[in-house]
This record gives C-alpha cells, sequence and structure tokens, in this order.
C-alpha cells in the first residue's frame, strides 16, 4: 500500500482548476471542485497532454489539446468511458492536500 503525500496547502489551487505534482514518480492532476480535491492522471492517454490546465466544469476536466473529456470521479472518458485515466485519493490534514498514488500498472 502507499503513502499519502503532501502536495499543497489549502488555498493553494484556485476553486475550478488543476495543478500537476510529481508523487510518488507519477505526474498526477489534482483539482479543486465544488465536492472537494480530486486527482488523476495528469497525461491524456490520446497525446499526452497535461490534463491539469484543461478547463474544468460539472467534474469533468477537457484536454486542452484535442478536447477529450475526462470524469474526474472515476477518470473515464465520456466518448468511451472502457478507455481511464487512473484516479488517486486525496485526503487533506492540517490544511495540507495530500494524494495516495498506487504504481503504474500498465
Amino acid at each position: 500500500m502507499s503513502d499519502f503525500h503532501t502536495v499543497a496547502k489549502v488555498g493553494d489551487i484556485p476553486e475550478g482548476e488543476g495543478q500537476a505534482f510529481n508523487v510518488g514518480g507519477r505526474t498526477v492532476a489534482v483539482f479543486n471542485t465544488k465536492e472537494g480535491y480530486q486527482a488523476i492522471d495528469d497525461f491524456c492517454p490520446h497525446m499526452g497532454a497535461s490534463l491539469a490546465s484543461g478547463p474544468l466544469e460539472d467534474g469533468v476536466v477537457v484536454c486542452p489539446w484535442h478536447a477529450w473529456g475526462f470524469q474526474l470521479c472515476d477518470g473515464a472518458w465520456l466518448d468511451n468511458p472502457k478507455i481511464k485515466v487512473d484516479c488517486f485519493e486525496v485526503r487533506v490534514v492540517d490544511e495540507e492536500i495530500q494524494v495516495r498514488v498506487n504504481e503504474k500498472t500498465n
């Protein structure tokens, strides 16, 4: 089991936006949503764009290069839910945003 890693402080990521962080050897996009902080793999599986820089609306981040939309709740691509990016557990402890990553499986 992986440990949690502190990536930022509460307030560092503006609501409705994301930022990329290196966590345990992986690049993770952490988003500040109305539902709280959520984290997915930062790289779009299509061409590798950073999802952290994409627009976020209603729990979906859109790849800034080719407009592939991914749900933050499960990482599924909207056009074909069989294609997914990894999701990661996020918690807030003492004003620190922490993410737990798993080893990359593919």
